[in-house]
Order: C-alpha cells, then structure tokens, then sequence
C-alpha cells in the first residue's frame, strides 16, 4: 500500500473576479486560451506510455458537453455517492480519498489533477496532500452560482512554473493571469 504521504494532487481552476467558477452548470465566460491552457496542463505527461487523470464531481462532470466527454488523453474519475454508473473507460468512486488510494496504485498514471466542482475544490485545498493550485485568474466579475473556496495564504505561496505562460493575458477582450500557488 502507497503511503498517504506520496497521493499528492494538484487543483486547476478558472477563477473570476468575485470567486466565480460556474454559472446553472456552465462557464460563465468563453476564454478558447484558457481552455487551452487547461488542457495542455492536464494531459501534459514527462513519461511515455502514461497519462494523468482528472478528478471531478457529478456535476462538472454531467456539465461537460456530451462531445467532450470523457476529456480526451485523460483517465476521467467521477467522485459521486449518487451515480449508479458513468460510461465505459472513466472511472466511479464515492469519495476522493477512494479515488486516490485506488489512483496511486496504477503505475500507468503520472499526475492527478481536480477539475471542479466547488465541492471537491473545497476538499482539496483543505488536504495537505493537494501540492499546487493552477489558478487562472480572470480580471472580471460574473454572475456566478458555483465559487472556488478561499484558501490560506499562510498555507500556500504563489510560485512560478516553467510551462505556465507569465503576465497579463488577453482573449475575447477578457484579460487574465495564470497563477501557481504551492502549499508551504
């Protein structure tokens, strides 16, 4: 058994200016860059042969558009104590503590990333496991209904990453930042 110590993860999340992250289980904005940005981030791997695995809610994940789901050249994992099943290939648990330990024992996975939704962003940035936060901050407020939980400044730093883009970016006329905070 792989102690608990060595199950890091990692969070990744589109942020606005008031802490939104969904609106009736969309994103309230369109940012083609961002969503670029996403995907290169979770399905980049160091290793060939492996992939990493994204880690969602029931709700992020029925608010995936049906041609996108499951997200492509990722192991897909649904955390919910209410699905009864979810299509062949991506993966079902009740709880993210289940879906690591059982995560951590395949060698073929190289990171694990949550994806959402506010449920699950709470867990994750209260668990010491979780490593990093890849926030990108987007310099606009929205009509939000879903929000990402505020996090301890004291517990994490803003750090920086060779394969996150630096400084204001633009797209849609929406300015935003790509943002890496490292638990202390």
């Amino acid at each position: 058994m792989i102690p608990t110590e060595n199950m890091v993860y990692s969070v990744i999340a589109a942020v606005s200016k008031n802490g939104g992250i969904g609106y009736k289980g969309d994103l309230p904005w369109k940012i083609k860059k961002e969503m670029e940005y996403f995907n290169l981030m979770t399905t980049q791997v160091n290793r060939k042969g492996v992939q990493n695995a994204v880690i969602m809610g029931r709700c992020t994940w029925q608010s995936i558009p049906d041609k996108y789901r499951p997200l492509k050249g990722r192991i897909n994992v649904v955390i919910s104590k209410t699905l009864n099943s979810v299509p062949e290939g991506v993966l079902l648990y009740p709880k993210l503590e289940d879906a690591l330990k059982s995560l951590y024992l395949n060698d073929n996975i190289e990171k694990l990333w949550v994806i959402g939704g506010s449920g699950l962003y709470n867990e994750a940035v209260n668990d010491k496991k979780c490593k990093k936060l890849f926030i990108t901050k987007i310099d606009q407020e929205y009509l939000c209904d879903t929000f990402f939980p505020d996090f301890d400044t004291k517990e994490f730093e803003e750090t920086s990453e060779a394969n996150v883009p630096k400084g204001i970016q633009e797209d849609n006329g929406i300015k935003y930042e790509f943002k890496v905070f490292k638990r202390l």
